[in-house]
């Protein structure tokens, strides 16, 4: 059942720097996406249209995304989403030339409450409008949900909220589901017994996986996605990110780490990961902090 060929989708210059302490400058963050873009990776989430009060990291992401719409790097075909919270943030992202677009839901009822200060159905209710826009701009469309194995404030969650918020936001017109261990807590049956009740209401080809390694997991369990036929993983280069909502989450698998394993198994990316490496490097040392990447740390000593 293992895919012949996966598509990563980077996430670290959004879910990874939204969760960083140092706020890097537009140009350095164009850097970074270049050179992941440089590497082959053909899908890089560059930033989100939230708040500017609680997301300070993400406030220039209009001029991020605009400049990169000016100046492609890579053969043209690499996409670049952004995540919007709501039909303000859709049309400022229309606006900075958003060709793709994610929105964000939750499993756990607290975490929403938490985290967008809303109910699981009030904020499926938000995205309708949303939603119905970006078809109308044909933009693609993916959505995530958090807490998919485990929150910080209910414990387990019962997988039947994973498949409904799944389903629902499947048939509003969602192009991809971003299945999310937000605080690193799922094993790898855990996984594979959700990932197929997930399957059940929407199409495998239409799963993502996106796993934080807070508890060292992570690649275990996108092993374990993988034999059901998931060829979609969310990662961050270098491991950035975390949780601010959840005590000692830890960022989401690095890149690198995701890719050494693949290539190793025979399954193709088409990405570059020496240059993945650099790039995971360049941004740790803007942020002061050493890489998260297994990988990195032993190609670093050779």
């Amino acid at each position: 059942m293992l895919p012949n060929n996966v598509t990563i989708v980077e996430v670290g210059p959004r879910d990874g720097l939204q969760n960083e302490a140092i706020n890097l400058s537009v140009a350095d963050k164009v850097r970074l996406i270049r050179r992941l873009t440089r590497a082959g990776i053909s899908v890089i989430e560059v930033g989100s249209f939230v708040s500017a009060k609680k997301v300070p990291q993400m406030v220039d992401t209009d001029k991020v995304l605009t400049l990169l719409n000016n100046r492609p790097s890579g053969d043209g075909r690499t996409r670049y989403p952004v995540l919007v919270p709501n039909l303000k943030g859709l049309e400022a992202a229309l606006a900075a030339g958003a060709k793709e677009i994610s929105v964000f839901a939750a499993a756990s009822e607290t975490f929403s409450q938490r985290n967008i200060n809303c109910s699981i159905a009030e904020s499926l209710e938000r995205f309708l409008p949303v939603i119905a826009l970006a078809k109308e701009k044909k933009l693609r469309i993916r959505g995530y949900i958090s807490c998919v194995l485990g929150c910080p404030y209910e414990g387990n969650i019962p997988f039947k909220q994973v498949v409904y918020v799944a389903e629902t936001l499947y048939n509003m017109g969602c192009d991809e589901i971003s299945l999310g261990d937000t605080i690193g807590v799922g094993t790898p049956l855990q996984a594979q017994h959700l990932i197929s009740d997930v399957a059940d209401k929407v199409p495998m080809a239409r799963l993502a996986v996106h796993f934080h390694d807070t508890y060292g997991q992570a690649l275990a369990n996108i092993f374990a996605a993988l034999q059901l036929g998931i060829s979609i993983i969310d990662c961050s280069v270098g491991g950035l990110g975390g949780c601010p909502y959840a005590r000692g989450a830890t960022g989401n698998v690095a890149t690198e780490d995701v890719i050494y394993m693949l290539n190793g198994m025979g399954i193709t990316t088409n990405i570059d990961i020496l240059k993945v490496i650099a790039a995971g490097l360049f941004v740790n040392k803007l942020l002061g902090k050493p890489s998260q990447s297994k990988v990195s740390a032993v190609w670093r000593k050779l």
